[in-house]
């Protein structure tokens, strides 16, 4: 599979209503189910905010100071199906140097916004996500930020790219390039032993970086079931509801 928007097209299109990508947070409780159709709806509001609203594109840049969740999943799809390039560290990385360079837009949660404004770098458009579970609008905005979860509600359910990347165009801030990307991804899915129709079972802690916990996965067919913060007790129980045929 050669590029990020086949590689989620083909999960979609494997069976639209099946659970693609579940999130748990067992400190929260939370529990959010997408189907293929529900995610690639949000990918698709996402991409048409970054390409029709900010007007970006290849050679663009995003950066993304979020936790692994449904919503950066939908964040980073739309941003490689737009052909940007994604700059991303995740939770457990705050207070390292951001990546070079300045993002021409920046994702950052609720959480992240209060506790390490100082990371966030400047951009033209800054985003903040309240990380609430069913993606409900702040009610209280932070000065220099726009509410995704109210933005992205404004554009349509359907993206076609109108300009694709160049197979040199960087597809990550540390360079790695388009043409590289889809062969990464494919690699790692088979370090992971993947397997099409694989329900997986996925510590975020432990796989923090996209390419392990969401592209891999979806690159080799199977789907996802993503645990926050996880309670080692409920392991058991939970791989036999969600019908988990593997734990990383």
């Amino acid at each position: 599979m050669s590029d990020v928007p086949a590689i989620l097209a083909a999960a979609v299109a494997a069976d639209p209503a099946r659970p693609l990508l579940t999130y748990y947070d067992d400190a929260t409780g939370e529990r959010t189910e997408l189907s293929g159709i529900t995610l690639g709806n949000w990918v698709s509001k996402t991409a048409n905010l970054l390409v029709d609203g900010l007007g970006l594109g290849p050679g663009d840049r995003a950066d993304l100071l979020l936790p692994p969740h449904w919503q950066t999943a939908a964040i980073l799809l739309a941003s490689w199906s737009a052909g940007l390039t994604v700059g991303y560290r995740p939770w457990s990385t705050a207070g390292l140097t951001p990546e070079e360079g300045t993002p021409d837009v920046v994702f950052v949660s609720q959480e992240r916004e209060r506790s390490f404004l100082e990371d966030v770098p400047d951009a033209d458009e800054r985003f903040v996500l309240s990380m609430h579970p069913f993606a409900m609008p702040m009610r209280e905005v932070p000065d220099g930020y726009r509410d995704f979860n109210a933005d992205v509600r404004l554009y349509g359910d359907f993206f076609r790219a109108s300009a694709v990347p160049s197979p040199s165009t960087p597809a990550t801030a540390d360079g790695t390039t388009f043409g590289a990307w889809g062969e990464i991804i494919a690699h790692i899915a088979g370090e992971m032993d993947l397997k099409p129709g694989d329900r997986v079972l996925i510590d975020a802690a432990k796989h923090e970086q996209p390419v392990q916990w969401l592209l891999a996965p979806l690159a080799a067919g199977a789907t996802i079931v993503l645990v926050a913060n996880p309670d080692a007790s409920k392991t058991a129980a939970r791989a036999e509801s969600e019908r988990v045929t593997r734990i990383l």
